[in-house]
Order: C-alpha cells, then structure tokens, then sequence
C-alpha cells in the first residue's frame, strides 16, 4: 500500500501558519509521524493557486494515497481537486460560493499572515468560478465540519451542497472553527491515512 499524504489547504488571505494547519500538522508528527503533511503557501490568485495545487498533486500522487483538508476557500479548492481525483476530502467551514463573496473584497489587499500586498480584481472572480463544482458526484467522500456562528459565512450554503456527505454542524462557534483541536485523529481516520 502506498505510504499517505496529508494536503492541508488553507484560506483566503491565510498561510501555513494557521492554527489548524498546525494542529494537523503536529498531531501527525506526534502520532502518525509516517504521514507526509504537506500545507503549501498557496499564490494570491485562484488560477495560480489551482495550477500550484496541481503541481503538488502531479508530484505526489505516484507515489503517495493523498487526502485533504480545506478550511473555507481551501475547502471549495478541495472539492474542485476531489471532482478531478477522487480524493477524500474534509472540509472546515468551506465557501460554497467564494466568487459572490470575494466581490466585497475587490481591490487592494493585503495577506495578513505574509504581509504580501496585491489587488482583487474582477477576473479573478470569474477564476474562481472557472473552478466551481455544482455537483457533488461523490458525497461518501466529503466530511463537513461546520459551525453555526461563522461570520464569514452563511452555514447553511455548505449544509445544502453537500447534503449526501457525512456532517458535523456545531451550534455556535465561528469561521475559524473553534475546538478544532478535537478533530485531527478522527480526520485521519476518515480520510483513511
């Protein structure tokens, strides 16, 4: 059997950095320190994120059973990857519909983890919409995490989409999902790694 591979995908405007990349990240050192974890800085731009996602997947997938975590934009990038590959796939409080949100936020930006500055424009969005996946072919292979009170999101947008996947929607919380720290082993259980 091939050895696994953990593809942590972060955010908008987020980075290796975040708590729950870490959190991953170190329960797989601590515990199932044979997974390889790989948590990319991913570009700006959702073209030149996709492109950078599917380098690490050409590099990988020979050699390595690779599953997913996406948090929020990272989430909607996971099912876009998962309707190409088949890949399991958990996502944390994932966007649905990252290009009628992302048209609040055209112009300047700046990322808060790298500091890299750079300009949301309108094509961009249509990037983003280059890469939604209307359908879920494969809901077995999805796990939301998802909680109530995320301000970034409406909640419901991801319990509607992926209706046939397994779900876990917490009352309360917020788009960072808080306790998080209670999920890695049962993600790397259900992502069979």
């Amino acid at each position: 059997m091939k050895p696994s591979l953990l593809l942590y995908i972060h955010g908008f405007n987020s980075s290796p950095l975040s708590l729950k990349a870490n959190l991953m990240r170190d329960y797989c050192h601590q515990h199932r320190p044979e997974i390889k974890v790989v948590i990319p800085q991913l570009p700006c731009f959702p073209q030149q994120a996709a492109q950078h996602l599917l380098d690490i997947v050409n590099q990988h997938q020979q050699d390595y059973r690779i599953g997913l975590v996406g948090s929020s934009l990272g989430g909607y990038m996971s099912m876009w990857l998962n309707a190409q590959f088949g890949f399991k796939a958990v996502l944390v409080n994932p966007a649905i519909k990252p290009y009628e949100l992302l048209a609040d936020f055209l112009g300047e930006q700046e990322n808060p983890y790298t500091h890299e500055r750079y300009t949301l424009e309108n094509k961009h969005i249509e990037e983003l919409k280059a890469l939604d996946t209307p359908v879920i072919e494969r809901p077995n292979d999805f796990w939301l995490l998802q909680q109530t009170d995320d301000e970034v999101l409406d909640y419901r947008q991801a319990v509607d989409h992926l209706s046939g996947s397994q779900q876990t929607v917490e009352q309360g919380g917020n788009h960072s999902f808080v306790g998080f720290e209670r999920y890695p082993e049962s993600i790397i259980e259900f992502l069979e790694l």
